[in-house]
């Protein structure tokens, strides 16, 4: 994919002036031979996520290095498939409706090098107009891996005397890069409510979040408990949960406030999906579980 230059540019900035709040969207483990976690330091990502609709065509995402070591970081753009329980796994052929945006974007830089607490400006630009793209939702995801630090020159790697692997992770960030063409009719519901227990913790609420339409779903899930007097408590929540297309299912574990003065044996428990993060219309799907 190629670029231009000279209508965007990646900018470095002094993380101490850098203002905002700073979200590790996703972590993903790379394995590298010979070196240390340390020596790569902290890689951190703002905004959580990037989406193209309306009038909007470009977008700058902040990446700061707060680690005590100077750190190389290659940028690039991946896909990946949501699987049914959340995680991510990175494939060369889509999914059936699954539609890349890699062929609708630019970015620089391609590669960052920061100091302990600098940061970078990666810049993303859309090289289409979205009124010459077909209807529908396209996503890729930009990816930030840092590299293993080289061996410095005259300095002899250790010699291993046995046979035997030593394994290092080197960190990576990504963040969801959306792009989105005609209108949104995606639609949002809870299904499957089930009180279960575990090691960690006794009451833990499973549900299943479903998707219709042909965008992805993507806000918060809230769960309160309503005693049988009518008193409502809040008792979990999670923030930034998504659906992405064309999957038309997740399932979820949400372990309850154990610390609270709830019964989770009377009264019921209801569970709510906000989408009020990408749309000015807040869309809300209940579900309510009857406990005994």
């Amino acid at each position: 994919m190629k670029h231009n230059s000279n209508s965007i540019s990646g900018t470095q900035i002094s993380f101490g002036k850098y203002i905002g709040t700073v979200i590790i969207i996703a972590m993903i483990f790379t394995l590298f031979t010979v070196n240390t976690l340390f020596a790569q330091g902290s890689l951190l990502l703002t905004p959580k996520r990037v989406v193209f609709e309306g009038n909007k065509s470009s977008e700058s995402i902040n990446l700061a290095n707060l680690g005590k070591d100077t750190a190389r970081y290659v940028i690039s753009i991946v896909e990946y498939r949501m699987k049914e329980n959340g995680e991510f796994e990175e494939i060369t052929l889509k999914d059936a409706g699954q539609f890349s945006a890699e062929p609708y974007i630019r970015y620089f830089p391609r590669t960052v090098t920061l100091a302990p607490n600098e940061a970078q400006v990666i810049r993303l630009q859309l090289n289409k107009k979205l009124t010459q793209m077909a209807a529908g939702e396209y996503r890729s995801h930009l990816y930030v891996r840092a590299l293993p630090k080289p061996t410095p020159m005259g300095e002899k790697e250790a010699v291993v005397s046995s046979i035997g692997v030593k394994l290092v992770p080197v960190f990576g960030l990504s963040i969801p890069v959306i792009i989105r063409v005609g209108e949104s009719k995606a639609t949002a519901s809870i299904s499957g409510l089930n009180v279960t227990n575990s090691e960690t913790n006794p009451y833990n609420l499973s549900l299943a979040l479903n998707r219709s339409g042909n965008m992805s779903i993507y806000g918060d899930i809230s769960v309160k408990h309503i005693s049988p007097n009518g008193k409502s408590t809040e008792v979990a929540v999670v923030k930034g949960l998504a659906v992405y297309s064309p999957n038309p299912i997740r399932y979820i574990q949400l372990p309850l406030n154990k610390n609270l003065l709830v019964n989770y044996h009377t009264g019921k428990l209801v569970a709510q999906f906000a989408n009020n993060v990408d749309s000015k219309d807040k869309k809300i799907t209940t579900a309510e579980l009857a406990l005994h």
